[in-house]
């Protein structure tokens, strides 16, 4: 049933059932379990999740929503100590899925490594499930999955996307096993307006949509539309924890990150300063821009590799947050995938949002910049059309391992 709101005579966004928490996902609960185990108890609970809400393609939600596992093809060396020589685990982004990891995930597998990726708290579920959640839930399931690798792996690796690149990161500060990173499009900087997001709960008991950036459709199976303010909150939250831990701590291991220029997401200069930090001669930025032959000073040559992200063949006039870990070939996102990321026209330009929605052949496609909208109709993008350079990239950074 839809509530709908008024706030000084302007009609807010309808709220609707997914709107409110689920009551199944807000705390990570799964410490004590085998992998396995949790894998089993979040695909139980996201089934139950979708079925009251009456998901039609229930088998699929499921599927991409859920932490998986995966272990290298036979021929790889064994571990001295472990079954297995390598393993990483993988953590999607904020309001994303463990589907955003599955290319990363087959990826490393293919070169050796044992892979497991968690469903954050609060995610894969419906949006409310973010309203009371905290970052250090979120912590506390990166910190579970590193236990579970180590006991099977020599070397622990840890690779995240946005939200998950930041955890990931955080998590290596605290533990020593951590061989490497693995970072794509790193929120470690998002806007700062973010720290007074929770400034709604003085009035939003009154005006429960004041408790939302966003109230969008939610057509997306593998990630939210709808945007709470708490999760802008806590994301601020965390991104001033882990600052101030980097402040007194130097990230030593190896660090791989790819990133795009034109991210409006986060800060992607964040990641540019991050790399140039760090002390471990193999690290890496994989940096999408619309200008490659720029110089970026402050950072060695040697540590950075500039990508073109302008593909006029593909209408694609820059990268984006959402385009780096997925290929061109996915069903879902890629350039024949069943969804369209229009969300940014939703309600304050419906026949922009209708007209990006039915796939016209000339549409652009790059990040939701003012530049890029005002180049004409835009879909964001939400994969790497440099995915396969980017798989070679990533190669030569293990192979210096």
């Amino acid at each position: 049933m839809q509530q709908s709101h008024s706030i000084i005579g302007l009609a807010a966004p309808s709220l609707e059932a997914r709107h409110q928490p689920s009551g199944l996902n807000s705390r990570f609960n799964g410490s004590q379990l085998a992998f396995t185990d949790y894998v089993a108890v979040s695909r139980d609970m996201l089934s139950k999740a979708h079925s009251v809400l009456g998901a039609a393609n229930l088998g699929n939600i499921v599927d991409g929503n859920a932490p998986f596992e995966l272990k290298p093809p036979a021929g790889f060396p064994s571990g001295k100590n472990k079954t297995y020589r390598r393993g990483v685990l993988l953590t999607h982004g904020l309001s994303d899925s463990p589907y955003f990891m599955r290319y990363l995930a087959a990826f490393f597998q293919q070169n050796g490594f044992r892979v497991m990726a968690i469903l954050l708290p609060g995610h894969g579920t419906q949006p409310g499930d973010l309203l009371g959640i905290n970052w250090q839930e979120w912590a506390k399931a990166v910190a579970y999955g590193a236990d579970r690798l180590a006991e099977e792996a020599d070397e622990i690796y840890l690779a995240g996307y946005s939200a998950g690149a930041a955890l990931s990161v955080y998590q290596s500060i605290r533990d020593e096993r951590v061989r490497g990173l693995f970072l794509f499009s790193p929120a470690f900087k998002v806007s700062p307006r973010a720290a007074y997001a929770n400034v709604h709960k003085l009035y939003s008991w009154l005006i429960p949509s004041a408790k939302w950036v966003d109230i969008k459709p939610d057509r997306d199976i593998y990630k939210y539309e709808s945007f709470p303010k708490n999760a802008a909150a806590q994301m601020y939250a965390l991104d001033k924890e882990l600052g101030a831990r980097l402040q007194v701590h130097q990230i030593s291991i190896p660090v791989f990150a790819a990133a795009s220029e034109d991210d409006v997401t986060v800060n992607s200069s964040a990641a540019i300063e991050f790399i140039a930090r760090t002390r471990n001669p193999s690290s890496k930025l994989v940096l999408y821009t619309t200008d490659p032959a720029k110089h970026l000073p402050g950072i060695p040559a040697e540590k950075i590799e500039l990508v073109n992200s302008v593909v006029p063949e593909q209408h694609i006039i820059s990268s984006a947050h959402t385009s780096i870990v997925l290929p061109g070939n996915d069903t879902h996102y890629g350039v024949s995938g069943e969804y369209s990321n229009c969300v940014h026209y939703y309600l304050e330009e419906m026949e922009k949002y209708s007209a990006c929605m039915s796939h016209p052949g000339q549409i652009l496609q790059g990040e939701i910049t003012e530049e890029n909208l005002k180049a004409g109709l835009l879909r964001r993008l939400m994969y790497n059309p440099n995915f396969a350079a980017l798989e070679i990239s990533m190669r030569q950074f293990i192979d210096k391992l």
